[in-house]
């Protein structure tokens, strides 16, 4: 484990263990590296280097109230890709770290990069228009807003407890512990922070992104996914993708590389093996 200092001062966690071709993973909002423990641990133990950081305002990184958007996280990845001397390396993003993943390749090239996988990830965009008219409502993101700026703890309670793993879902095999896993992450991190990547994530257009990278990309998704809903996201991204194969999984939440790793990473390894 280590810290990278950016540019403009800021430190980023990252987690880099084992050797072998280099696996990155970039996490959601408002997580961090540990929302990655099942499949860190199961790409060790199969012999790749695993690497994650939290993103500047999550997590161990720097709690700052600055530069939290998706040009200045893509730039982030790109030192720490330097940094690092990665090489032929695969990006693995979900959610909102997809969308970091999609930036940082349309922004910075894929000369480091040998395959990226979207698990989940909220490209090509989130935010309804007249443009986008599958997308949901800029009132939704308000409520967010509203909701973390009032009572943080509790919102972030209700939607580990709730949509993201589908624990709402009747018939749902609910763990307490990933509801507390993912509460415990939301709250390490910042809410200035937090705050703001709510608009990164959900008002950023990667479409110009998903179209000019020219590795081959995995998008996996849920079809029961109650925060990133497929039809607009992961249904279109494939579409947009010179090189891109689309998987989905029947009833599969939001956090399904929690609830479901033995299947994620399975299709995961087949995918970089290949």
């Amino acid at each position: 484990m280590g810290t990278l200092t950016t540019k403009d001062g800021i430190e980023i966690f990252y987690k880099d263990w084992g050797q072998g071709q280099a696996i990155v993973f970039h996490h959601g909002w408002p997580l961090s590296a540990d929302d990655w423990d099942a499949q860190m641990q199961f790409f060790l133990g199969e012999g790749f280097r695993v690497i994650a950081h939290d993103r500047r305002g999550h997590g161990r990184s720097t709690q700052t109230a600055t530069g939290n958007e998706m040009d200045t996280y893509a730039d982030d990845v790109a030192a720490l890709a330097e940094a690092l001397d990665l090489k032929e390396a695969v990006h693995i993003g979900h959610s909102t770290g997809g969308g970091e993943v999609a930036r940082y390749l349309g922004r910075h090239g894929t000369a480091r990069v040998a395959k990226a996988v979207l698990i989940g990830a909220v490209p090509p965009v989130m935010l309804q228009s007249d443009t986008n008219p599958g997308g949901l409502p800029l009132g939704l993101f308000d409520d967010f807003r509203a909701q973390l700026a009032a009572n943080r703890a509790q919102f972030y309670l209700d939607i580990a407890s709730g949509p993201f793993y589908g624990f709402n879902r009747e018939g749902a095999k609910v763990s307490e512990g990933a509801t507390r896993n993912w509460w415990r992450q939301g709250m390490m991190g910042g809410i200035a922070a937090h705050y703001d990547c709510i608009k990164a994530f959900s008002e950023t257009d990667f479409t110009a992104d998903l179209e000019k990278i020219d590795v081959p990309v995995l998008v996996l998704h849920g079809t029961d996914d109650q925060i990133v809903p497929i039809d607009n996201s992961a249904r279109l991204s494939v579409k947009l993708l010179k090189h891109g194969t689309l998987k989905t999984y029947e009833g599969l939440p939001h956090g399904m590389c929690t609830t479901h790793p033995e299947l994620i990473n399975a299709d995961l390894l087949a995918f970089i093996r290949s």
